[in-house]
């Protein structure tokens, strides 16, 4: 299945994505794509469903983060071995682990926004895990049980704020719009070999990144197994699994996002996000103006 949100953000209700690429509103049967409605027995309900049956919505409707009610937004660093050459760091040991902000998930095609003072905001490109059951001191041989499905990412980063200002990278991966999620939650059942999608960026027209989860370094059982000996999982919490080649860091010179440009942003079967970039000024001033910013 492909699950969606879609709405008005805040106010966001839950879909699905039919046969014909139609978007049908789950909201009479589901409360929403968060917490219960995750479950393995939720999501076997949903597949009984005969989409026809559900309300037809427009194509303009808006979709929202493709999974709501998330407590823990997990990212792993460094996790393709070809991005970590072209970064020159070693090939990590052991995952590494930070966190986004769950106050920065937003929608596939929402805008992104530049923020205040940044200089250096920079692409990446990932495969999300959403957790459907809880999992603490999972073993990675099972770790897939855990899991309601898989979606793309767009894990944007201010690498001066990442890099340059203290030890820790929190601070440049948090900030409002960062985490757009979707467009689909997309059910593992469609997605039979998580070890080989292929994955793609462009900015604003230009191809940026061009890779494959087959360079993984450490795969998805084996990152939601050890993400759970460190915290406990919840059903919509998201795992970020790491970023091919070809990040605005990576360029020489390094190449950053500008008011105006546009990423899109792909992953095999999982869909395409694609979105505006806005500086903040820009964006504020059209919040004064009671003007769309989405």
């Amino acid at each position: 299945m492909k699950l969606v949100r879609h709405g008005a953000t805040g106010d966001e209700k839950p879909g699905l994505i039919d046969g014909g690429g139609g978007l049908r509103d789950l909201s009479g049967v589901l409360r929403d794509i968060a917490g219960p409605g995750l479950s393995p027995e939720s999501l076997d309900r949903l597949r009984l469903i005969d989409p026809e049956t559900l309300p037809l919505l427009p194509e303009s409707t808006r979709l929202g983060p493709c999974v709501g009610g998330t407590r823990n937004f997990v990212a792993i660093g460094l996790n393709f071995a070809d991005h970590a050459a072209e970064t020159g760091s070693p090939i990590p040991s052991e995952p590494i682990v930070f966190n986004k902000a769950p106050s920065c998930i937003v929608g596939a095609s929402d805008t992104v926004i530049i923020p205040k003072g940044s200089a250096k905001t920079d692409w990446e490109v990932e495969l999300a895990v959403v957790i459907g059951s809880r999992a603490s001191y999972v073993h990675a041989n099972e770790a897939l049980n855990y899991v309601a499905g898989v979606c793309i990412c767009n894990d944007v980063s201010e690498r001066e704020w990442q890099m340059e200002r203290g030890p820790t990278w929190t601070k440049g991966k948090g900030c409002p719009t960062f985490g757009p999620l979707g467009p689909w939650l997309v059910t593992l059942d469609e997605v039979p070999d998580l070890g080989n999608l292929a994955m793609s960026l462009d900015v604003s027209g230009q191809r940026m990144q061009t890779g494959s989860t087959a360079t993984m370094i450490f795969d998805v059982p084996q990152l939601v197994a050890y993400v759970s000996h460190f915290m406990m999982l919840e059903p919509g919490d998201v795992i970020t699994t790491g970023t091919p080649p070809g990040v605005g860091l990576g360029m020489k010179p390094p190449r950053y996002l500008k008011a105006g440009d546009e990423m899109v942003v792909r992953i095999d079967r999982l869909g395409e996000q694609r979105q505006p970039v806005i500086a903040f000024d820009d964006w504020t001033a059209k919040v004064s103006a009671g003007e769309p910013t989405n």
